[in-house]
């Protein structure tokens, strides 16, 4: 919230959580969070929005999922005002199998069609997503357009790297943001760190591996012990954002694990990454977008996420060329390429869009 201007005006809706106000044990029964658990929160987005468009007199209405009971108030706003409406969707709402439950699958392909229909412009993150829609629906592919995520530079600015807790001359690889035991898993890394351990390409108590806010810290800690590397696996809590990005700046090796059921996404952390200019080790489905973005950065070291030969050949190359003081001194040059993917740039992206559709 403190990322809002402070002459930006908040209007609170009436809204429910079913799974917090209408379940006991966090169960309730499915027709209550249909299309999810805010559905309540069409009611009151409505109304709120409705007055809002009568005192304000907006140009243009956007909303963004990936709580998709936000594209039903922006549909409903939108046909009931007759004001051209962006739907931006930070990830894809039909992907794969997901959502699973064959009722909220139907609800969502329902609105998904209405959003295709009566929205004047969709927002993807990636390319890769954009074209799948495309695909899905070509009689308004015309209307998708990219912006990708960024980073905020002001979090930048003035920021110095921080080692907190590394001893001096350790080697602090670093993961930050949460892992998927099964999308994110680290199990081929683990596998493969111990192997250059045990091959002495990498020295054991010169290396500290810390997985900073991963959600799901007691399976990734079971995992590290079962390749016997607990001392050097640590799980460490969530901090403040700027305080993460000074920990990014002090890191040597900068994790991404990204499997290939995220081929068509880049987790936002990865331009906060590229802003660091720091060394990326990329365990990633090849065929992905975030390998697609990051191989444009002479940084970068990628592999398979599944294949712990690759990912030990990964870990060799890069031990070869942190030692290189011109890799090193590169790391300036390397962060001045990221600019264009600052939240600045992107909003001039996302302006233009409205002006379009307004200028319409």
């Amino acid at each position: 919230m403190a990322s809002i201007p402070p002459e930006i005006r908040v209007v609170r809706a009436f809204a429910l959580d079913a799974a917090k106000h209408l379940g006991i044990k966090r169960k309730y029964p499915g027709i209550v969070a249909l299309p999810d658990r805010w559905s309540a929160w069409w009611i009151g987005g409505v109304l709120s929005g409705l007055r809002q468009i009568r005192r304000e007199k907006p140009s243009v209405i956007w909303s963004t999922y990936p709580i998709s009971t936000a594209h039903l108030i922006g549909l409903t706003l939108s046909r009931l005002s007759g004001l051209p409406w962006v739907a931006d969707f930070r990830d894809p709402m039909i992907n794969g199998d997901y959502p699973s439950n064959p009722l909220q699958r139907r609800v969502w392909q329902w609105l998904e069609g209405q959003v295709f229909r009566y929205a004047k412009r969709c927002v993807f993150t990636t390319e890769r997503a954009a074209e799948t829609y495309r695909q899905r629906y070509p009689g308004a592919a015309e209307k998708c357009r990219v912006i990708e995520n960024g980073y905020d530079e002001e979090v930048f600015a003035g920021n110095v790297a921080k080692r907190d807790g590394v001893s001096e001359g350790q080697l602090l690889m670093l993961h930050s943001g949460i892992i998927y035991p099964r999308d994110r898993n680290p199990t081929a890394f683990f596998q493969a760190i111990a192997q250059s351990i045990n091959n002495y390409s990498i020295e054991r108590s010169r290396l500290k591996i810390r997985f900073r806010a991963p959600h799901h810290g007691d399976e990734v800690a079971q995992l590290a012990a079962t390749f016997g590397l607990s001392d050097i696996v640590e799980i460490a809590p969530p901090i403040p954002y700027r305080e993460a990005i000074s920990e990014m700046l002090g890191a040597d090796l900068l994790l991404v694990f990204q499997g290939k059921q995220f081929n068509a996404q880049i987790p936002a952390k990865i331009y906060e990454y590229l802003r660091t200019g720091k060394p990326i080790l990329g365990l990633v489905d090849p065929q992905g977008d975030t390998a697609r973005i990051l191989e444009e950065f002479d940084a970068y070291i990628g592999a398979n996420i599944d294949s712990a030969v690759e990912i030990e050949h990964c870990l060799e190359l890069f031990m070869e060329r942190s030692s290189s003081f011109d890799f090193k001194s590169k790391e300036r040059a390397r962060a001045s390429t990221a600019f264009r993917f600052s939240r600045g740039s992107q909003a001039v992206e996302l302006a233009s869009c409205f002006q379009e559709l307004m200028s319409e």
